[in-house]
């Protein structure tokens, strides 16, 4: 756990960088600090592992005050990673991410093992790249490089600042993909610096919005900072487009899901129409026995000429282009059906057909993001 306990950072007489910060990130927490420029979130950052140190209040980190820790000490107990890498140019890949296990005093069987578990754990092959040069790597690939760095030593601290600013945004949209993977397996306490809403809200489990000179004005999970701005500062630095943002951060649930008819491949087009008439529908979906999505049918075009009365569901089948996984997320969904022009996205759980999602569905679960009617302030 991390505290900020009424922390402020001078730099003139009544101006600061940071000012009576009060912020308490948790064991395993994905923390982002977002904010314009003068935010003071870099600040923040290097206040933790005292490469600033604060004018009053203080910070502590699993219960110890920083001030009272040696900071060498402290630093091999924290993970950095900035915009740049900074990895050293002179040595492989190998021996930059073995540098603290190094200054930790492993040997070197300990050593080797935790550079190759690294590597292959931010999705670079050892054998391919452990002994390339910094020169020799995209800067995709340099980041994870100093990721793997910044974790060898296994610190439960990882301050990131910029990580992915430098590298295109193909590259950050996989980095960041990566790092959320690789933070569920790792459960670290991260402290993440951003100025992309974007991001912030892809990442983290709670968001710290700062205005300049380091004032917090919200701290809050990226749902209720979306949808419900405390301040007009936040609502205007999260933008007008924050609904569509809020897309992002809310996942499918199995009570916002439509259950039209069902139908198996051997049922005929007439049995089919009466479960769809029934119903008050128009098509039905098309299982196999195992519950796998086999697609979709529209057994009254029978009648018009589309099939005969006594044909089996398959003959008639169309496949169902439009489809996202239950653990997906309401943008996934919507960028689904706008990808292929669909009135409805179907929902598997893992090959499990379990329902579908309707644009008036992905509309009641934006609400029920937030408790309701969000708070546009």
């Amino acid at each position: 756990m991390i505290r900020f306990e009424g922390v402020s950072k001078r730099y003139g007489e009544g101006a600061y960088a940071v000012e009576n910060l009060d912020l308490e990130v948790d064991e395993g927490e994905l923390c982002v600090l977002v904010g314009p420029s003068g935010g003071g979130k870099t600040t923040v950052l290097k206040m933790v592992n005292r490469l600033v140190e604060p004018s009053s209040g203080r910070v502590v980190v699993d219960g110890r005050d920083v001030a009272q820790t040696d900071p060498v000490e402290l630093r091999r107990r924290t993970g950095y990673v900035i915009q740049q890498p900074g990895l050293f140019p002179h040595l492989k890949v190998a021996d930059n991410v073995a540098a603290v296990p190094h200054l930790l005093g492993w040997d070197k069987l300990r050593t080797k093992a935790r550079v190759t578990e690294l590597l292959e754990l931010v999705g670079l092959d050892p054998a391919l790249y452990a002994n390339r040069y910094p020169h020799e790597l995209s800067g995709g690939q340099a980041q994870r490089v100093g990721v793997a760095r910044a974790l060898a030593g296994d610190p439960p601290v990882l301050l990131m600042d910029e990580p992915f600013g430098a590298v295109d945004p193909i590259a950050r949209d996989h980095l960041q993909q990566e790092f959320l993977q690789l933070q569920e397996r790792l459960h670290k306490t991260v402290i993440f610096v951003t100025h992309d809403v974007d991001e912030a809200v892809i990442l983290g489990d709670r968001i710290a919005v700062l205005s300049e000179g380091g004032v917090l004005q919200q701290y809050d999970t990226p749902a209720e900072v979306l949808g419900r701005p405390a301040t007009g500062f936040v609502a205007d630095f999260v933008g007008a487009d924050r609904g569509l943002r809020r897309l992002a951060v809310t996942p499918i649930e199995l009570t916002d899901l439509f259950t039209p008819t069902v139908v198996h491949p051997r049922t005929s087009m007439a049995q089919a129409r009466t479960e769809v008439d029934a119903s008050e529908g128009r098509w039905a979906v098309v299982v196999d026995e195992d519950e796998r999505l086999l697609g979709w049918v529209e057994p009254g075009r029978a009648e018009q000429g589309d099939g005969k009365d006594d044909d089996p569901v398959e003959r008639h089948t169309r496949r169902m282009e439009a489809w996202v996984p239950l653990e997906a997320s309401l943008k996934t969904a919507f960028a689904e059906m706008l990808q292929h022009d669909a009135g409805w996205v179907a929902v598997l759980d893992e090959d499990r057909y379990v329902g579908i999602l309707t644009p008036d569905a992905l509309h009641t679960a934006l609400r029920r993001s937030v408790g309701g009617d969000p708070v546009l302030a």
